[in-house]
């Protein structure tokens, strides 16, 4: 045997005389990590695909290519605005007009598209592209976000999902496009602008490409309308949208999803812009001097904003404490379950009331549009709203004793930064790094946070035969 024959058969040495195959052993590693993850863990692999899409965001916003002034980006700064993409908040530590390249910016805008999808949705995209299946578990957590009737759905509801949100995003730009034509853009500006707004707003982000934002359109009917449409459809969430799609406005076939989350959405709209437009009214540092119209335009653009879309046609650190307070109350809310929203979502609020208007009329069971809600269902709400007061409640105090700001300005940071809506009183561009870092973690935990809490609570129900003897304590 010479040594060569002897080195081949050597497993030990075998990738150093062969080096062409260790990608391949590395990817046949990953494979099988993420594979495995999706067969034991929906919830981490959730983890797991966010975690990736950071990583790798965080690491192309960091090349000098993405900078204007072609210097490498501190790793705070980079790493925050991966997270805000890729989380779909929208707060900004830097300006993204003034400090990022075109390159920069398309890797925000890819980032917004792929956090948009969801938690969920990316995990089992992750896992169908390295793995090429699903694990069966993998599947019913799929299955369960997508409302899919049958496991075998679930491979076609993905598609759906891309291509739905593709085919949304196209027609808000093209009816954006034309406009920024006529206010003087040339047309490859236009489209730029057209295609970054259009994702930006269905997906909720908040992020913009113009260095004052969208106050020069405060009054553009023709830019505010589309923006409104994209961020209140991408906040109703992808289950709600293949309902709608199947069903149309036929009432009476949707699900109870749809039904909770289109109404409570349309109330929390209306109720919303009729608070922030009284608030605000006699507000001379708003919109005290506007028009009868613009003020409510201005009302109903706030309203849907404030609940995950970001974009903000006044500062809202000259809102009266009263109007930061109602936006601290819509924020927490958020959108609708599996879609591009934040908070703890509006079903969660529903169940919730619900539940207390039951308790209320002395009722043993939860009931609307002739449906019972589970009494897991209800356990879960609590634990998603307990879980998401914590998280506000311990950032915030981080974030108190790191700024030394006032409690009003990091509480709506803090909210808007939970809840990925992206509204802010620059209070982010003023927070040494170790307050970024406590921003960059809620924004992930808010993204994800209560998503992979009920779906880990769902998973973790268990038969068991004996049963404790029940004792009431005194409750109230």
């Amino acid at each position: 045997m010479t040594q060569s024959q002897s080195r081949s058969a050597d497993p030990a040495s075998w990738q150093s005389v062969q080096p062409e195959r260790g990608g391949l052993w590395i990817f046949t590693g990953i494979r099988d990590f993420i594979d495995n993850i999706a067969n034991t863990s929906p919830a981490r692999l959730a983890l797991t695909a966010f975690g990736l899409a950071i990583f790798l965001f965080t690491g192309l916003l960091s090349l000098p290519a993405a900078s204007v002034d072609g210097s490498v980006t501190p790793l705070h700064q980079a790493l925050f605005t991966a997270v805000s993409s890729v989380c779909v908040t929208g707060l900004t530590v830097v300006s993204t007009a003034a400090h990022w390249t075109f390159f920069g910016q398309l890797v925000i805008l890819v980032g917004i598209f792929v956090g948009g999808l969801g938690t969920l949705t990316l995990a089992s995209i992750l896992a169908l592209m390295v793995s090429k299946r699903l694990g069966v578990r993998g599947k019913l957590i799929a299955q369960e976000a997508m409302n899919a009737g049958r496991l075998g759905e679930v491979g076609t509801l993905l598609r759906i999902v891309i291509t739905t949100s593709v085919v949304i995003e196209a027609f808000l730009a093209l009816a954006l496009i034309p406009r920024f034509i006529i206010l003087g853009e040339n047309f490859w500006m236009a489209v730029w602008h057209g295609v970054f707004y259009s994702i930006s707003s269905f997906n909720n982000a908040g992020f913009t490409p113009h260095s004052d934002g969208i106050v020069p359109y405060e009054t553009d009917l023709w830019i505010l309308v589309p923006l409104m449409v994209g961020v209140f459809f991408g906040s109703l969430g992808f289950p709600v949208v293949l309902v709608l799609q199947q069903n149309g406005l036929n009432w009476k076939k949707w699900n109870l999803h749809a039904k909770l989350t289109i109404q409570v959405s349309l109330i929390l709209l209306v109720a919303g812009a009729a608070l922030w437009g009284l608030m605000e009214w006699d507000n001379t540092r708003t919109i005290a001097n506007m028009s009868l119209g613009d003020k409510i335009t201005h009302s109903i653009f706030a309203s849907v904003m404030t609940r995950s879309g970001g974009f903000n046609l006044v500062d809202q650190g000259q809102m009266e404490p009263t109007t930061r307070l109602l936006s601290d109350a819509l924020m927490f809310a958020g959108g609708g379950s599996a879609s591009t929203a934040g908070g703890i979502k509006v079903t969660t609020v529903a169940v919730m009331f619900l539940a207390i208007a039951a308790e209320a009329r002395g009722d043993a069971d939860v009931k609307v549009y002739g449906r019972t809600i589970p009494q897991g269902t209800m356990r879960v709400a609590i634990s998603v709203i307990v879980a998401g007061a914590t998280l506000v409640a311990v950032s915030a105090l981080l974030l108190l004793q790191i700024s030394g700001a006032s409690l009003d300005r990091v509480l709506f940071e803090t909210i808007s930064a939970f809840a990925t809506v992206g509204l802010g009183t620059n209070l982010s561009a003023e927070l040494p790094p170790s307050g970024v870092y406590v921003l960059s973690v809620l924004m992930f935990a808010g993204r994800i946070g209560t998503i992979t809490l009920a779906s880990a609570l769902a998973l973790r129900q268990r038969s068991q035969l004996y049963h404790y003897p029940e004792e009431r304590p005194i409750i109230g």
